[in-house]
């Protein structure tokens, strides 16, 4: 009898296996592997190590000038306790171009590399910057379908342009959710292969019509800025910010099974490097004397646009709508890097802040938070 249900089970078993395949589902045994195996309920900041990955290399270190006032005062009670009660792995407060205040929470340190999540949008969109500024891409409304022919075919996809990438303005049919296994964001999270969880040429709405976000936009603007370079976006990256910003660690950018990157997401940096990619915007794009990225291409990334609300630029989102105006680089579960121009502030939080509140266009409520109590504090 024990035989019977033993190879019973090994039959069904062997039969889920195999329509999880036929369905193209295989990925899902990678996303077990990766987190419930692991003691994880879904993605984490420290999942990186697990995918395969590419260098973004540094060239001389330039630490962080420290202020006189560095870590001289505690941060106020209000903030730290917020802070405490959204998992906060590390909080930083650069302002005038100098490090003033830095904190660790659960064994995390300056030294350690924590995932970006979706901050990485932005960084996407400053190699599409700087591919442009090399002349390896012509303009933001240059059509995909140079770079994929095969989009030339539809009469959604035919219109759709590098523009309408960077401002999540695509129109795919692509549901951004972060929870359902089955769905396009674990595919191309944990699946081995992006171009076929993305370069479908699939359309719900025309390009340039309408803003929702979209990790596969990113992704398929990622796609692009590759095929127009002779080099990994890792080394792209490394040669255009890394080196000339003088991170103090490398980098590394999670890719698939084929070594392309994960646009979307998933550089593992430490909180003082993502801080000088929010220094360099501060800076209206420059490091010293040297022009890095293009005031005019950082002006418009951020830039509000109108389909956004005003919530969202190229990569940014931005709230103009606060007392102090600022943009940030934004990631899953609360990962920020915030531009405070009125008071030469960056602010960079990493950690796991799961089901955040947000406004009603989408923005989580935590960022002005902490805006607004960096700047009357420091």
């Amino acid at each position: 009898m024990f035989k019977k249900i033993l190879q019973g089970s090994l039959l069904t078993l062997a039969g889920l296996i195999a329509v999880t395949y036929a369905f193209g589902y295989d990925y899902l045994f990678r996303g077990i592997r990766n987190t419930y195996l692991r003691g994880e309920s879904g993605s984490s900041i420290d999942d990186g190590k697990y995918f395969t990955s590419h260098v973004i290399a540094k060239g001389q270190p330039i630490p962080w000038e420290l202020d006189s006032l560095y870590n001289k005062k505690s941060l106020p009670k209000t903030l730290s306790q917020d802070l405490k009660n959204s998992n906060t792995a590390s909080f930083l407060v650069i302002k005038n171009g100098k490090l003033l205040h830095e904190e660790y929470w659960d064994g995390y340190t300056k030294d350690r590399r924590t995932n970006s999540f979706s901050m990485a949008k932005a960084v996407t969109v400053m190699l599409l910057g700087k591919a442009l500024e090399d002349k390896k891409m012509t303009s933001l409304d240059q059509k995909y379908s140079d770079f994929f022919k095969n989009y030339a075919e539809g009469d959604y996809s035919k219109k759709l342009t590098l523009g309408d990438l960077a401002k999540m303005e695509a129109g795919l049919n692509w549901t951004e959710d972060y929870k359902n296994p089955f769905l396009q964001n674990a595919k191309a999270y944990y699946g081995k292969s992006l171009e076929s969880a993305v370069l479908t040429g699939d359309f719900k709405d025309e390009p340039g019509t309408k803003f929702e976000y979209q990790s596969g936009a990113t992704q398929l603007l990622g796609f692009a800025v590759r095929k127009s370079l002779n080099k990994t976006l890792a080394q792209f990256a490394s040669e255009k910010f890394w080196q000339p910003l003088g991170m103090e660690h490398n980098a590394e950018w999670n890719t698939d099974d084929f070594g392309m990157e994960k646009t979307f997401c998933c550089i593992n940096s430490t909180p003082r490097d993502f801080a000088k990619l929010g220094q360099l915007f501060l800076q209206d794009g420059k490091v010293g004397n040297e022009q890095i990225l293009n005031t005019t291409f950082i002006e418009e990334m951020r830039t509000p646009t109108k389909h956004s609300g005003g919530a969202y630029g190229m990569g940014l989102w931005i709230n103009e709508d606060a007392p102090l105006k600022h943009y940030y680089f934004y990631g899953l579960y609360g990962q920020y890097i915030i531009v405070v121009p009125e008071k030469q502030l960056v602010i960079v939080r990493t950690g796991t802040y799961k089901d955040q509140p947000k406004d009603q266009k989408g923005r989580p409520l935590q960022v002005e938070f902490l805006v607004d109590e960096v700047s009357k504090y420091f």
